[in-house]
């Protein structure tokens, strides 16, 4: 792998300020960037979905991640909470408009990650 300078970020906006120790973007940035909150809100583009149903599709997460991750999801404005009132309790999770907007930015990067994820893995290290 080599370094590309030509490669130009887009601008970030002057107003964004999300370089700055204090910019409330590092706290939406360490939630929705951790490997949980990344794969339960892909997960959740397919439709609202069950706890049971998002705990089988990301596996390897401990039921505390997972209740921890949706509060912090849904706290954010992420992740939409239904609790029927009905026996069993059903609890039913889903993307807000906010988060579907945030899904359709992370689809992309997910599928690079996943298309070169073994290379990178195997790659030597430098």
């Amino acid at each position: 792998m080599s370094a590309t300078s030509s490669l130009q970020p887009p601008a970030v906006p002057a107003s964004a300020m999300v370089f700055q120790a204090g910019c409330p973007s590092r706290t939406v940035l360490d939630h929705v960037t951790s490997k949980w909150g990344v794969l339960i809100l892909v997960a959740l583009a397919r439709g609202p979905q069950r706890w049971s149903e998002l705990r089988r599709r990301a596996e390897g997460i401990s039921e505390k991640m997972l209740a921890q991750t949706l509060k912090t999801l849904e706290a954010d404005g992420f992740v939409h909470r239904d609790a029927q009132p009905v026996i069993p309790p059903r609890v039913d999770y889903s993307l807000t408009t906010l988060g579907g907007e945030l899904v359709q930015r992370l689809l992309p990067l997910v599928a690079w990650i996943g298309e070169h994820a073994d290379d990178i893995v195997q790659a030597p290290s430098a």
